[in-house]
C-alpha cells in the first residue's frame, strides 16, 4: 500500500515539472521586449530604471536549484547578460546625449553686422524724420532701404531738389560715409502723366529726381564710385493711384544700400526668396 502511494507521488512531481522551465522562459520573453522597447527610444532616465528593474529580475530568488536546459543550446548568464545590456544601454544614451547637448553656433556674419549698425547710425540720424512718417528705414537680410518722400525733396513735377532737402542728405550722407557698401538711388512718380519741355514722360522725370539726389550726396563727400542711378517711373507704386494719400506714397526716392557680398537688386533677390526681415524700423 506504502509502495503504491509513493508511486503515486512521484508521478505527480513529474507532472508539475514543466512549469519552471516555462516560467523562465516567461520571465525571459518578458525581459527581452522590456529591451527592445527601451532600446527603441533611449534617454538617461528610461536606461536607469531599466537597469534597476532588470537588477531586480535577474538577481531574485532562482525557482528551482536545479534548472534545467533543453537541446544543447549555450544560455548567457543573468549576470553577463544584465552586464551587456546595461552597457550598450549606457553608450547609446551617451552618444545622444552628446548629440543633442552639442551646442549650435552660427558664426557672425560680417556684412550682415555691419549692415545692421549701418541701418542703426541712419535711424539715429534720421529720428525725427522718421517719426514724422517722412523717411522709412527698412532693414532686409542682404540690403537697407532708406525711403524719402519727395514732398520733401523737389515741388510738383520738378527734379531739383528743395532748399529743405540739402540738411536731410547732410545727414545722411553722414551716417553713410563710414561704410563702402553700393548705394543705388531710385526714382519713382505717380501715375499722372507728364510732358513737359524738360521731361517727355515720368521715366526722365524719376531719373532725373535720382540724379539730382546722387549729385547732391556727392556734394557732401560720398565717393561717386559708390553711387549709381535708377528711374522706374510710376511703374512699381506702393498703394494705388486713386488717392491723394496713395499718390503721395508713390512719389519717392528710395536709397538702396547693398551688403560688400550682394551685387543684384532687391527684385532679383526677392525672386531667389530674400524676404525682409524687419518690414519698417522707426526709433523707439
Amino acid at each position: 500500500m506504502s509502495r503504491r502511494k509513493r508511486h503515486r507521488h512521484e508521478e505527480h512531481a513529474n507532472h508539475e515539472s514543466w512549469a519552471i522551465p516555462y516560467g523562465d522562459l516567461v520571465t525571459l520573453l518578458l525581459a527581452f521586449f522590456v529591451v527592445m522597447y527601451a532600446i527603441s527610444s533611449v534617454n538617461a532616465g528610461k536606461y536607469r530604471v531599466l537597469s534597476d528593474s532588470l537588477v531586480a529580475a535577474f538577481r531574485g530568488t532562482a525557482m528551482t536549484t536545479d534548472p534545467k536546459q533543453v537541446g544543447d543550446h549555450t544560455v548567457q548568464s543573468n549576470d553577463n547578460l544584465h552586464s551587456s545590456i546595461v552597457n550598450q544601454l549606457a553608450m547609446q544614451g551617451k552618444s545622444r546625449s552628446l548629440l543633442e547637448a552639442k551646442p549650435i553656433i552660427d558664426a557672425p556674419n560680417p556684412q550682415a553686422l555691419a549692415l545692421r549698425r549701418m541701418a542703426e547710425e541712419i535711424e539715429s540720424a534720421m529720428g525725427s524724420l522718421i517719426d514724422a512718417n517722412l523717411v522709412v528705414v527698412r532693414r532686409h537680410d542682404t540690403w537697407v532701404e532708406v525711403e524719402i518722400k519727395t514732398d520733401i525733396l523737389f515741388p510738383s513735377g520738378v527734379a531739383k531738389l528743395s532748399p529743405e532737402a540739402g540738411p536731410v542728405f547732410a545727414l545722411l550722407a553722414r551716417a553713410l560715409q563710414p561704410f563702402p557698401n553700393q548705394i543705388r538711388v531710385e526714382g519713382y512718380t505717380d501715375d499722372r502723366p507728364i510732358k513737359t519741355a524738360a521731361f517727355q514722360s515720368n521715366w526722365e522725370l524719376s531719373a532725373g529726381r535720382a540724379a539730382s539726389v546722387v549729385h547732391l550726396l556727392m556734394q557732401q563727400g560720398m565717393d561717386p564710385r559708390r553711387l549709381s542711378v535708377t528711374a522706374y517711373g510710376e511703374f512699381r507704386p506702393r498703394q494705388p493711384n486713386d488717392s491723394v494719400e496713395g499718390r503721395n506714397s508713390n512719389r519717392r526716392v528710395v536709397m538702396v544700400i547693398v551688403s560688400d557680398a550682394v551685387d543684384a537688386s532687391p527684385e532679383q533677390l526677392s525672386s531667389a526668396g530674400v524676404t525682409p526681415t524687419t518690414q519698417a524700423a522707426s526709433l523707439p
